[in-house]
C-alpha cells in the first residue's frame, strides 16, 4: 500500500483557505497511491472555539473530501471539527473513494487545553478494511495511551493524526517508535508545522516507521508531501518469525 503524509501550514479557524491549500497539495501529487494522511483538525487548527468551525457529516468539507477521494482514486483521512446531537466532536473521517465514509471520535480529549470540556469524547476504537490491510487511526493525545492502541485486532497499520506542539516533540518521537514496536504493527504519524494563533509552534516531524521500529520516513520538519509505500508480506512473515503479538496480555478495556 503506498501512503501520502501531508505535512502542511494550517490556516487559524478558516475552513475555506485550509481546503483550498490541501486541496492544491493532494491533486499535486503526480503518483498513484492508495491512501492520503492530512494531519489533525486539518481544516481549523487545534482549536478550543468549535462553534466558529464545526460543520456537519453533510458540510462542505465532506462532500470536498468525498469528491477528492473519487478524483484521486485514493482514499484520504484526518481529523476535523464536526457538530452532532448538539455535541462537538474531533472526528477522524476515513473517505474512500467510492464515497463510503468511517469515522472515529477521539476517545482521549487533551484536558490540558480544555479539550474535555467542549467535546465529546468517543468511545469506540474503529477497525478499517481497506484493499486487504486492517487500519487502526487514531488522534494525538490518543499516542499516550498504550492500553487503546493495543493490537488486539490484528490490525497492519496503526495512524496518528496530530497536532503535536514543537516543545513536547521529543514524547511523538518516542511514541511512536513504542507503538510501532509493541503492537508490530506499520507506525504513521502525521503532524502539522507553523504557529497558530495561541503562539504554539509545531514543528512537524511527520514520520512512518515499520513493524520492528525501524524507520521507513525519518521525521521530517520541512513541508511537504511525502509518499512511502508498505509490504504486507514482509509484515507478516516477520510476525510469524517472532511471534511476540501472541505472548501479550489480556484484558478488558472498560
Amino acid at each position: 500500500m503506498k501512503i501520502a503524509l501531508i505535512q502542511s501550514l494550517l490556516f487559524w479557524e478558516n475552513p475555506e483557505k485550509n481546503r483550498e491549500k490541501l486541496g492544491k497539495k493532494i491533486h499535486a501529487i503526480s503518483e498513484s497511491v492508495d491512501l492520503i494522511v492530512l494531519p489533525e483538525m486539518f481544516t481549523s487548527g487545534f482549536t478550543m472555539q468549535p462553534n466558529d468551525v464545526a460543520e456537519t457529516m453533510h458540510g462542505e468539507t465532506i462532500n470536498w473530501l468525498t469528491s477528492l477521494a473519487k478524483d484521486k482514486n485514493a482514499a484520504i483521512t484526518g481529523s476535523l471539527v464536526i457538530t452532532e446531537n448538539d455535541n462537538f466532536y474531533n472526528r477522524l473521517v476515513f473517505v474512500f473513494p467510492s464515497g463510503e465514509i468511517q469515522f472515529y471520535d477521539k476517545r482521549h480529549l487533551f484536558t490540558l487545553a480544555g479539550e474535555d470540556k467542549v467535546y465529546t469524547a468517543g468511545t469506540k476504537k474503529l477497525i478499517i478494511e481497506y484493499k486487504g490491510w486492517k487500519i487502526c487511526p487514531l488522534i494525538c493525545y490518543d499516542l499516550r495511551f498504550p492500553v487503546f492502541s493495543r493490537n488486539t485486532e490484528e490490525y497492519d497499520v496503526l495512524i496518528y493524526v496530530a497536532n503535536w506542539p514543537k516543545i513536547r516533540i521529543n514524547a511523538w518521537d518516542a511514541l511512536l517508535k513504542a507503538r510501532a514496536i509493541e503492537n508490530m504493527s506499520y507506525t504513521v504519524g502525521v503532524n502539522r508545522i507553523g504557529v497558530d494563533d495561541n503562539k504554539f509552534e509545531y514543528n512537524g516531524h511527520s514520520q512512518v516507521l515499520d513493524f520492528l521500529g525501524d524507520y521507513i520516513l525519518e521525521p521530517t520538519e520541512t513541508k511537504g508531501i511525502f509518499i512511502v509505500e508498505l509490504n504486507k508480506a514482509e509484515l507478516l512473515l516477520t510476525r510469524k518469525k517472532f511471534n511476540f503479538l501472541s505472548d501479550r496480555d489480556s484484558f478488558i478495556l472498560k
